[in-house]
């Protein structure tokens, strides 16, 4: 981990930080399957738990995350998207979410998910 001051950035990689942290807040990086031989709802369940992993590694957990951008390359997957996600969803706790269709960087990736997240 490299540190500017109060800005941590943590599981950093040639080009970014897997997540940085400021002022109380996780920004994580997209996320994407480990298994891209996955569908769509086996994709996203994958990454959702990395995102589970992710706040742990920070003291943190789902119920704290603020914000989702979920990137799909086919919009019309966004009901098997949503049976994963609503399988880990804290109803108590929902974020607030953009889902959009975009290509990714490797066609074999579904779906690519970052977040934002409340620090404890």
């Amino acid at each position: 981990m490299s540190t500017h001051s109060d800005i941590g950035r943590h599981l950093e990689e040639q080009r970014l930080s897997g997540v940085v942290t400021h002022g109380g807040l996780a920004y994580l990086a997209g996320q994407v399957a480990d298994d891209a031989t996955l569908d769509v709802e086996g994709q996203t369940a994958d990454i959702l738990a990395q995102i589970d992993a992710l706040l742990a590694s920070l003291g943190t957990d789902k119920t704290r995350i603020l914000s989702v951008q979920i990137f799909l390359t086919d919009i019309n997957d966004i009901g098997a998207m949503n049976r994963a996600w609503d399988v880990w969803l804290d109803p108590a706790h929902k974020p607030a979410r953009a889902t959009v269709e975009a290509k990714l960087a490797n066609p074999d990736w579904r779906v690519e998910i970052t977040a934002i997240a409340a620090l404890r």
